[in-house]
């Protein structure tokens, strides 16, 4: 009984099998152009004739009197290409002598003819399939149908209006180049061309999105990438499975080794400067159609508190700054935990005179350090988040007039002692100079929870804390490669571009850490 199931159950997946064969072989034949215009465009009504941006242009190819039709999206396709490219010349008098353009297209196809003869246009392309139209037709392309030809001319006739390119809001230099990417992605890989003629530079494109598809590339240095880590970006790319991808953010969070780490394993940029240097370092880039920010991969943690300006000054003032950026994130992430755990936990710690200083101005207040900290920390965020979100002219101003009134007004109130705001508020600009955004919100998350550590184990701790998050930083990669490192594992030769940035003699060799092909730089 159990054979004659499993046979019954293999028949039954054969026939069932062979039944989706023959209905895919039949919508594959379905969706193919047969030439008969009537047919072809029923099909493609059926697929988009219901929206009514969709536009369908019939006419005569000149003396032939072949019917032809153009297929477009109002609004989206340049219109005056149409006009002026491909209707002109195909309803005008093809050559001069009629009977040599007959004969010209009875040597060759007539779309031949169209092509190599009449219609002069670059991008241009053909298809044989009724969804390669469609999904052609919907990303502004335009499709030219011939009666009796089989296949479609597809135009690249988009006309999407581009913002220039302008200076990144995101990331403001005082020294190095004025431009960013804007959200067309043709421009943004133009931008990259034009840093100089380099035959290395290497572009690959793919589409996401399983409804609405987007254009997407990966960018490399042929010659300097690793292979393996090429082939892994392309791999993890491939991975996507969305209906639709609006930002460069969705695919960081695809991409990303560790989705439950509080740290960014994938580094954003609107600077194409920054994204040229990753890429002679061996690193991949990662653009997406409609947004200005691009991806780089693999990055570290040191990489996320560097900025250009490091090297367009000269070493010592850049090593300098660095040193200052590093000092400000540590200050970021610990300064009000360090408060909590000196004034709760450790007042001995503290010189004698600043101890009674504290506690004079402490006198009155009703509550422990760490409710201080937490309604100062959470007032100083809601302000910053409003300020993001008012418009821009009021935001600023907002921001900066509601700190100065909330906490003078909650010192009058006796709700906070003043060091407390001293506190908070070197904190928060210690943040401000953090030049990655997403870093900068990692610190200020953890802050909450390294001050709830303070309060109740005191110093003890925030050293836990620490080596807690040593741990977690150690065991975290990104695309393979360990993004604390150069520290761990330690490379001194990556030292060089580390906390400290030696002068460019001295860094003749790309960072060991991403294998490159050729690790010299010429």
């Amino acid at each position: 009984m159990k054979w004659r199931k499993s046979s019954r159950k293999k028949q039954y997946s054969s026939a069932k099998s062979d039944q989706d064969q023959k209905s895919a072989f039949s919508q594959e034949e379905i969706s193919q152009l047969t030439g008969d215009i009537d047919s072809d465009l029923e099909h493609i009504q059926q697929e988009i004739g219901h929206n009514s941006d969709i536009r369908f242009r019939e006419f005569h190819i000149s003396r032939t009197g072949i019917r032809s039709v153009l297929i477009f999206v109002e609004g989206l396709s340049d219109k005056d290409f149409i006009n002026k490219q491909i209707m002109k010349p195909l309803m005008s008098e093809l050559t001069e002598d009629y009977k040599q353009e007959q004969s010209a297209i009875k040597e060759n196809s007539l779309k031949e003819f169209l092509k190599n003869h009449v219609l002069s246009i670059s991008d241009l392309k053909e298809v044989q399939n009724i969804h390669e139209v469609v999904s052609e037709v919907l990303i502004g392309s335009t499709a030219l149908l011939i009666n009796g030809s089989t296949g479609a001319f597809i135009f690249a006739t988009t006309n999407i209006k581009a913002r220039n390119f302008e200076e990144p809001v995101s990331e403001a230099l005082v020294r190095g180049p004025r431009i960013g990417f804007n959200e067309k992605l043709s421009d943004n890989t133009a931008l990259l061309r034009s840093h100089g003629k380099n035959e290395s530079l290497s572009i690959i494109h793919f589409q996401v999105g399983s409804r609405a598809k987007k254009g997407l590339v990966i960018v490399y240095m042929d010659g300097i990438a690793d292979p393996d880590l090429v082939e892994e970006a392309k791999k993890r790319i491939k991975k996507i499975k969305m209906d639709h991808v609006a930002d460069s953010g969705y695919v960081e969070q695809l991409i990303e080794d560790n989705y439950l780490s509080p740290f960014p394993q994938v580094q954003s940029t609107e600077r194409p400067d920054r994204v040229i240097s990753a890429l002679m370092e061996g690193r991949v880039a990662i653009l997406l159609d409609g947004t200005p920010f691009a991806l780089i991969v693999p990055v570290t943690f040191s990489m996320m508190l560097q900025s250009p300006e490091d090297y367009y000054e000269r070493w010592i003032p850049g090593t300098l700054i660095r040193i200052l950026r590093f000092g400000a994130a540590v200050i970021s992430l610990l300064g009000p935990s360090l408060y909590i755990s000196f004034i709760s936990f450790h007042p001995g710690l503290i010189p004698t005179k600043l101890a009674i200083s504290i506690t004079g101005t402490r006198e009155g207040v009703p509550f422990p350090a760490l409710i201080e900290a937490l309604f100062m920390e959470l007032a100083i965020e809601i302000m910053r988040e409003a300020g993001l979100r008012l418009p821009k002219p009021i935001g600023p101003a907002i921001g900066i007039v509601g700190g100065l009134i909330i906490g003078e007004a909650a010192v009058q109130a006796g709700i906070v002692s003043p060091i407390m705001v001293i506190v908070v508020a070197i904190t928060a600009i210690s943040s401000f100079a953090i030049p990655q955004y997403s870093t900068g919100i990692s610190l200020r998350f953890l802050r909450f929870v390294v001050m709830f550590f303070a309060a109740v184990f005191g110093l003890y701790g925030v050293l836990l804390f620490f080596l807690l998050l040593c741990s977690h930083l150690v065991r975290l990669k990104s695309f393979g490669v360990p993004y604390i490192t150069p520290a761990v594992p330690y490379r001194l030769s990556d030292w060089k571009d580390f906390i400290v940035r030696m002068p460019f003699q001295m860094m003749k060799r790309r960072p060991k850490m991403m294998h490159p092909k050729d690790p010299s730089r010429k």
